[in-house]
């Protein structure tokens, strides 16, 4: 009866996660909360963000000062690069390894 049981490989806790949140429902959830971390990270600009809104790769922002937004519009495709760079860097995130923020809005 021993020979019909087969060996289990362990995985790293990290990977144990990302099947608990993917089985449970939660991963669009959870992945907007780290785009929403990775944001105030790239742009320094999460104390002025007064909404934020991710879906299916367009982040949305509203921003409660015009001239952090007006700064942050010529950065834009400087933040996306960021942004995804820290996520993809984080052991967290449930991707697919492409690009999880395609469109960046500033309003």
């Amino acid at each position: 009866m021993a020979d019909n049981i087969a060996p289990k490989r362990a995985l790293p806790i990290s990977d144990v996660l990302k099947l608990m949140i993917a089985r449970g429902g939660a991963s669009a959830t959870h992945n907007a909360q780290r785009i929403y971390i990775a944001w105030n990270e790239a742009s320094g600009a999460g104390e002025s963000t007064i909404r934020r809104y991710y879906r299916d790769g367009r982040l949305i922002i509203t921003l409660n000062s015009s001239v952090v937004r007006s700064s942050l519009l010529f950065q834009k495709d400087t933040l996306i690069k960021k942004i995804n760079a820290i996520v993809s860097q984080d052991s967290l995130f449930i991707g697919d390894g492409a690009q999880a923020v395609k469109e960046l809005v500033l309003k």
